[in-house]
Order: C-alpha cells, then sequence, then structure tokens
C-alpha cells in the first residue's frame, strides 16, 4: 500500500489553470482520470488526512504511486482530452460504461460508389450513416427487407457485386425488384445515388413526404387505367406503413433526441437509452455498469453521455438529450457535443409533457435492467458460493455463513415502530421464515429497537428450542400463532453502524448467545462493521460478498417499510371509523379487510360501502359523512418525502 506523502506534489507546483490529471501506480498504469476547472485545489483534495477520504479516494490514492496533470485552455478542451484519455487508458478507478452486448446498427455506407445497406457492429466508421442500434439483427433484417420493395439499392457484399458485374447477371434481389442492380447498369450511379438519398431520408424520419408521393402515383396510376403500376405502389404503400407502425410516434413535433434513463444504487449503475429520430423511437440501448470511484448521480450522468458519444459518428450525436438531471459541467459538455456535430446540441431535463412521460418510459427500462441483471448474478450458484467463501474471509468466521439473518427497524417520527427480519439460506431469500416485530419501546430510538428485536428474537428461540421457559403471554402481538424460528443463524447483519451493532451485540450477551457471528452494514458508505472494532472492513466494490450483503440489507429494509405502511393505513382507517357513531369493532375490521386503506375507502360511494356485510344504507351514510368531515391536507414525511395519507 503506497503512502499519498511520498508522491505529494510540493505547494505551489500544482497550477491553477483548467487542465486533466492521471494517477499512475507503481507499474506506471493509468488507475484514474479526472478533470477540473482548476487543478490545485481540486488535486490538493487527494491529499488530506488520508482517515477524512471516502473509502473509495483512500483506496484510489494508496493504489496510485505517481500523479501527473496536463494543463488545457479551456473547461471544453479538458473534457474532451478527459475521455480521450479514459478511452485511451481504461482506468480502473474511473466508472467502466461498458455495453453487456454489442449492438447492430442498421448502416449504409455512403462514401462508396454504390452504397450498401447491411447491418454493423463494433466502432462506427468514417463514410457510414447508422440508423439505430436496434436490440436485435434480425429486427434490421426484417425493416430493411420491407423497405427494399420501396427504396431498391444495394444490400449485397462486395464479392456477390464484383461476381454480377463480371457475370452480367444479377442477383436473386435483382431479379425480384429488390435491388436496381447496378452492378449490371440498369441504373446509372446517380440514379442509384438517389434511391440511397431516398432510403437514408426516410429512416432518419423524413416519412411523410413519400407517403403523400406514392399515394399520388397511385392515384394517377389508376386513374390511366395502368392498373399492375397502381397495385406496386399499393403495395409499396403498404410496406411503408408496416415500417413506420413498428415505430410508433412518441412525440409529435418531430424531435431529434436521446433520451438517457438511470437507475442508481450503491455499487452499481443501469443505463437506458432511447433513440428518437423525426418523433419515433429508431432505437434502443442500455446497460450495467460497477461504480468505479464514489462519483455523484450528476457526475455519472456526464460520464455516461461522454461515453456513449465519444464512441459514435459525429452525425450520429442528437440535437437534444434529455435526462433526469443536468450534469456538473453541463456548459462544456453541450460546447464540446455542439462543436463535434457541426450545429447546436442541448441538453436538459424535461419537466412536463410528452417528453417528461418518454423520460419515464427510459427509467423504467432501466429499473428491469437492474433487476434482471440483479436476479441473474443471484441466481448464479458460482456467484453465490463465491459471496459466501468471501464474507467467511472478511469477517474471519469458521465457515462459510450458510444461514444469515438480517434486521432493520423502520418508524415514522418515533410512532408505529415495527421491525423486520429476513433469511437467505445459501445465499437466496427464503421469504416463509421472514418475521415481523412490532416494537413497543417509544420514541425516534432505532438503537433500542434493535435491542428489543434482537432480544425477542433469541428468547423465542431459545423457548422454543426448550432452553428456557416460554415467553409470557402477548409478548409477541404480532399473531396469535407461536412464530417459530427454524435454526438459528450463522450471522446476524443489522442495518446500520457500531451504534447499532454494538445494542445487538448487548441483547446477544444478556442472553449468553456467543456462538453467532455479528455485524452491521452502514448504507452510505456500504462498510462493514464488527463489534468492538474501531475501523470498519472495505469489501471491494466488484465483491460478491458485498453484493450479497447490500441486497440482504435491502430486503429487509424493503420488508420493514411495507409492514409499517400496512400498520399506518391500519390505524388511520381505524381512527377514522371511531367517530362513526354505532360503528364497533366488527364493522371497522370488515370496513378494514374490504377495501384495505383509507384512499380506497374515500374514494368508495355509499353504495360500495353497503356492499360490506354489516354496512346498510344508513351506515354508509354516516360513514360518508364522517369520511368528508374530516378530510385532511396531504401531509407529508419531512425525512422522506413520502405521502402520510396513503
Amino acid at each position: 500500500m503506497a503512502d499519498p506523502s511520498t508522491y505529494r506534489p510540493k505547494p505551489g507546483e500544482i497550477p491553477t489553470d483548467p487542465g486533466v490529471y492521471r494517477f499512475r501506480d507503481d507499474e506506471g498504469r493509468v488507475v484514474y482520470v479526472g478533470k477540473a476547472k482548476s487543478l490545485r485545489p481540486r488535486l490538493s483534495s487527494y491529499f488530506q488526512d488520508v482517515g477524512n477520504l471516502h473509502p473509495r479516494t483512500f483506496q484510489l490514492v494508496t493504489t496510485a504511486a505517481s500523479v501527473e496533470w496536463t494543463v488545457v485552455n479551456t473547461e471544453v478542451e479538458a473534457l474532451a482530452l478527459e475521455y480521450s484519455w479514459i478511452k485511451e487508458f481504461d482506468p480502473r478507478f474511473n466508472v467502466k460504461y461498458r455495453d453487456d452486448k454489442s449492438y447492430p446498427w442498421l448502416a449504409v455506407t455512403v462514401a462508396e460508389q454504390f452504397p450498401r445497406v447491411q447491418v454493423m457492429r463494433g466502432a462506427q466508421k468514417k463514410g457510414v450513416r447508422y440508423f439505430g442500434p436496434y436490440g436485435h439483427a434480425w429486427a434490421i433484417r426484417d425493416t430493411v427487407d420491407v423497405l427494399l420493395r420501396v427504396f431498391p439499392m444495394r444490400s449485397c457484399s462486395a464479392g456477390v457485386f464484383n461476381r454480377a458485374k463480371s457475370s452480367g447477371r444479377p442477383c436473386l434481389l435483382g431479379d425480384i425488384g429488390k435491388c436496381a442492380a447496378p452492378c449490371v447498369g440498369r441504373v446509372s450511379p446517380d440514379e442509384h445515388r438517389e434511391i440511397v438519398n431516398d432510403f437514408v431520408s426516410f429512416m432518419a424520419g423524413h416519412t411523410a413526404g413519400f407517403e403523400r408521393d406514392l399515394r399520388s402515383k397511385m392515384a394517377a396510376a389508376a386513374a390511366a387505367q395502368e392498373y399492375e403500376l397502381a397495385a406496386k405502389y399499393r403495395d409499396d404503400l403498404s410496406a411503408l406503413s408496416r415500417v413506420l407502425e413498428k415505430q410508433a410516434v412518441v412525440l409529435g413535433d418531430g424531435t431529434d433526441a436521446d433520451v438517457f434513463g438511470f437507475v442508481d444504487d450503491p455499487l452499481e449503475i443501469a443505463v437506458q437509452i432511447f433513440t428518437v429520430r423525426g418523433g419515433r423511437i429508431r432505437g434502443q440501448r442500455g446497460w450495467v455498469a460497477d461504480k468505479g470511484d464514489d462519483a455523484s448521480f450528476a457526475e455519472l450522468i456526464e460520464n455516461a453521455v461522454m461515453t456513449l458519444y465519444t464512441e459514435v459518428a459525429p452525425e450520429a450525436i442528437a440535437r437534444e438529450i434529455l435526462v433526469p438531471r443536468l450534469p456538473t459541467d453541463v456548459e462544456s459538455i453541450q460546447e464540446l457535443l455542439s462543436e463535434l456535430r457541426g450545429s447546436k446540441v442541448t441538453v436538459r431535463v424535461p419537466q412536463r409533457g410528452d417528453k417528461r412521460r418518454l423520460m419515464e418510459t427510459v427509467e423504467q427500462n432501466a429499473k428491469q435492467a437492474m433487476a434482471r441483471h440483479k436476479l441473474k448474478r443471484s441466481g448464479d450458484l458460482t456467484s453465490r458460493s463465491r459471496a459466501l467463501e468471501e464474507i467467511q474471509v472478511a469477517l474471519e468466521l469458521a465457515e462459510p455463513p450458510l444461514r444469515i439473518e438480517c434486521f432493520d427497524v423502520s418508524n415514522l417520527q418515533g410512532t408505529e415502530i415495527v421491525a423486520s427480519m429476513v433469511v437467505f439460506e445459501d445465499g437466496l431469500a427464503r421469504k416463509s421464515e421472514y418475521r415481523k416485530f412490532k416494537v413497543r419501546h417509544e420514541g425516534q430510538n432505532d438503537v433500542a429497537a434493535i435491542d428489543e428485536v434482537i432480544t425477542r428474537r433469541f428468547t423465542r428461540q431459545r423457548a422454543e428450542d426448550g432452553e428456557i421457559a416460554e415467553p409470557t403471554p402477548g409478548q409477541d402481538r404480532e399473531s396469535t400463532k407461536p412464530r417459530r424460528f427454524a435454526y438459528l443463524p450463522s450471522l446476524v447483519v443489522v442495518d446500520g453502524g457500531p451504534p447499532q451493532v454494538a445494542a445487538a451485540q448487548t441483547a446477544l450477551d444478556r442472553l449468553g448467545i456467543t456462538d453467532i457471528a455479528l455485524c452491521g452494514l452502514a448504507k452510505r458508505l456500504e462498510e462493514i462493521w464488527l463489534p468492538g472494532e474501531a475501523d470498519p472492513v472495505i469489501l471491494p466494490r466488484t465483491s460478491d460478498g458485498l453484493y450479497l450483503l447490500q441486497r440482504l440489507r435491502d430486503e429487509a429494509h424493503r420488508f420493514a417499510i411495507t409492514h409499517h405502511r400496512q400498520r399506518r393505513s391500519k390505524a388511520m382507517i381505524e381512527s377514522v371509523l371511531d367517530e362513526v357513531p354505532g360503528l364497533g369493532k366488527t364493522r371497522r375490521t370488515a370496513l378494514l379487510k374490504h377495501f384495505g386503506s383509507l384512499k380506497k375507502l374515500r374514494a368508495a360511494t355509499a353504495e360500495e360501502l353497503a356492499e360490506v356485510p354489516g354496512i346498510g344504507a344508513t351506515t354508509a351514510e354516516s360513514i360518508l359523512a364522517t369520511l368528508n368531515q374530516n378530510q385532511p391536507e396531504s401531509a407529508v414525511n419531512t425525512a422522506t418525502g413520502e405521502l402520510l395519507e396513503d
């Protein structure tokens, strides 16, 4: 591990100009590339007391062995140079935005004498016009096959073209009318170029003119009694319609835009991009990337935008880039992309209307991509085994923790405090073993709640095992049924840092339990805290063990929040219904079971209320009158922004 003080630049040596800097390891490899409006304050921030650094920054500066910088004239030049170096050196500590597959593009080789339409993958080349990317190559071939009857341009390889040219006989596509056969001179290079230009114009979104032209030609041919020609134009029009149906209009103003959607979690980020040309979705791409540094969400958006557009041809850059939040250096990005494209490029956040709704659709696709990624990763047996082994090594356990229990507490300003226990066995969720707790401790004190829940869980376990007497009646108020636990866990995880871990350890010590490992996972920095330890355990960000602990903690949080909302909704309904004259507990329970939430109850009509067993027309009117009198304004939890009424 390198000492940052050994390669720290001398005071005053770092310039205050804009520039780009590189950290190198002891073998000379570039491990991180960054840019700055002013190099001196940015680089100085890396060489402060290492105890104050973010864990990922700490790992960077202790991995590096030297730092160097290059001064440039403007922030735009710094932005361009930064992403040029990231692409060249592939630094390990920068965010790795890599596609999970090679996307196919519909490409037209416009620089050739006889341009060809084909499917292309990989890096984009000069002299080629690209459309897409598409999700599947067959989607491109299907589109091209339909359009070739309207725009019969060349689609054959160089070998097929040259053989037809030397033999004087066209290929099958030339015989069936899906190629104008420039190889045998049926059309001149200029005539073939016109066909290509029409094809490119149609794919670029200028479709209305072609449809009008075909309808006009069809009507003229029919009027001249040239019915076979009219039928051809009819079929061509039908072919264009089939292509346009697959590319639904989403923006009526003919917008050219790229729409970005993101899902960000502490370890990974999912990106989805919809390519909209002429108001139609022309392509889609996306990936899930590991977050290599502690970049903010705005910086991650900047990285994604710049990574995408440094890999495409200038004409593929959209006029409008829609993002959920403005990048950190939006002015420089707009200026650089405008220079590359040759015309103005705008980066903005849509606030309302069709563009906002489209962004929500893209974000939903990003959520699904992240869910599929996590499901695939968690379902892999090798990854699960590796995760358990990594946890064993990191926590110095005697064997892999085959059963892990995680506890989380949820409350709203100290009221309706609940807790959850989720169970993972062999790295997979065991939902039948999940448990809910209603915490009796009053006040907004997660530490005391953790102590209580851990005590109750293991007291019940010992009672079921016959080690102690059964808990007194009413100790577990969640259900009248016995709450049985399968067996003791190998590892207990609590959501939180040293205070929560200390509370859980106190509860275990009080019960005399010494053979169960314990740790806490602090969400902000993903640190693993052990009882009595002053420093946390830091697992690598790409660690399967950390990924498993994160999933466990997030599942406990989800389960606790769900239980809390259910209890709060039930309490609010009962509170309102207490004011209805003559409405007893039995009928209140029936209403609660039937409607489920106060929002649905308030939206019900008198007839719908009367359908509930025991609720007549008169009682239904009384309930409606009471609900109308108790119609508060929607309150919001200031801590979470959550609508409390629902």
